[in-house]
């Protein structure tokens, strides 16, 4: 059992959050015609949030643009720190106060940035990331329990302690350039979104792709941003040699439950725009309705593949939640603030496409689920994707014509 340490921090968050919830949950109920208590129908805005339902995600700890709040300590800590009041404080702190928590970004000062894979239900065998943890804030994110690695949790850790691999693009050209690398195509984005708010200023994906074009090495890359558009040129150059693919991820069509989910994520409208003008550049785009929550925005299916083909996707890919160690605990804390009328079925739902548990690891399950509700959803995403001719894949990239990165002083050959 971890010991809790128990600082003179003032107002104790959990008693007085736990008071303020109850009162603004039975103010919910009672309020005729409130959408937060709507049942599970498709509608563009079932999920509006009212002024009560807000005040109990801000008293369980929840700020303005966050997907989570403090969360659990990392699983591999001892000790965890609470607030607790014990009656030395003077004045009143605010709950703003204590809760808040600036986004700051340090240096991962790794030794290699390359990572190779032999996952059998994954799409790709290598992989960079040139960041860790993600400002998007996706509250069901499976990348949130990394962050334990570090000693830091995967509730807001995850959001707001971020690192960037500022030798990135070196460290791929020394990785391109082994003599024994053989070329195979690199995914952008499989733990964190390359293109989160702080590459707007750091660029580090833009460099990624710099030595990427340079070298005429393909890539697939999986986002939820408008912010790809900045390398537009440069990715449409390349896709007319064959050498990229982009996977935009459409969760939902409804604003308000997207700023809820995944609060600093471009928004729905903007990344319908994105896939449209990656795909009137020429670029091959997947739409991936993922992932998929029973309860929640799995109604909105069959609507996210139409208009994400409407906007110019060529394939499609859908993936119901899964819910591994830490992300169950954020989830389920998200669902009770922001849904408590519907967040046990929710879970449970959940649970029943993975064999009665959060997360089932078993390859080829764990991205399909398993179970009546998981081949219901599955049979729904076949059936849309015939009618819309959406495939499963995009064709291969080419890997014909990848040139090692040249060394600086290295002597031109001759041949």
């Amino acid at each position: 059992m971890k010991d809790r340490i128990s600082p003179t921090l003032t107002k104790t968050v959990r008693d007085a959050g736990h008071a303020a919830g109850k009162q603004a949950r039975a103010a919910v109920v009672s309020t005729p015609g409130c959408a937060a208590v709507a049942p599970s129908t498709a509608g563009r805005y079932r999920h509006r949030v009212d002024r009560a339902q807000a005040e109990v995600a801000r008293a369980r700890g929840y700020r303005k643009g966050r997907g989570s709040n403090e969360g659990p300590a990392g699983r591999f800590e001892l000790q965890e720190q609470v607030a607790f009041d014990d009656g030395w404080s003077s004045g009143q702190v605010r709950f703003e106060d204590l809760l808040s928590r600036p986004t700051t970004v340090s240096e991962d000062r790794a030794k290699s940035v390359l990572t190779f894979n032999q996952s059998p239900d994954l799409g790709f065998d290598r992989s960079v990331n040139p960041y860790r943890g993600c400002e998007h804030g996706c509250t069901y994110c499976y990348a949130r329990p990394s962050h334990a690695f570090m000693g830091l949790s995967a509730g807001l850790d995850f959001e707001t302690r971020l690192f960037a691999k500022y030798d990135v693009a070196r460290l791929l050209e020394d990785a391109l350039r082994k003599p024994n690398y053989r070329v195979a195509p690199i995914a952008l984005g499989t733990n964190t979104d390359p293109y989160q708010p702080i590459e707007r200023e750091l660029k580090l994906t833009a460099a990624v792709i710099d030595v990427l074009d340079t070298c005429h090495h393909p890539t697939t890359i999986v986002t939820k941003s408008a912010g790809i558009l900045r390398d537009l040129d440069r990715l449409a150059g390349m896709a007319e040699r064959g050498l990229v693919q982009v996977g935009i991820s459409v969760t939902t069509l409804d604003s308000g439950l997207s700023r809820l989910m995944e609060p600093r994520c471009s928004s729905p409208a903007r990344r319908l725009e994105a896939i449209a003008a990656l795909s009137d550049a020429g670029i091959p785009v997947r739409v991936m309705a993922s992932p998929m929550i029973p309860g929640l925005n799995d109604s909105e299916l069959e609507t996210i593949l139409a208009r994400a083909r409407e906007a110019g996707a060529r394939a499609a890919s859908m993936i119901p939640l899964r819910l591994p160690l830490e992300v169950r605990e954020v989830f389920g804390d998200w669902l009770q603030a922001n849904f408590p009328d519907r967040a046990e079925r929710v879970i449970k739902q959940v649970m029943s496409m993975h064999g009665g548990k959060a997360y089932d690891a078993t390859f080829g399950d764990r991205m399909r689920g398993k179970g009546p509700l998981a081949h219901i959803l599955r049979r729904r995403f076949e059936v849309a994707c015939q009618r819309l001719a959406l495939p499963a894949h995009l064709p291969p990239l080419r890997t014909d014509r990848f040139v090692r990165p040249e060394r600086a002083g290295d002597q031109l050959s001759l041949l």
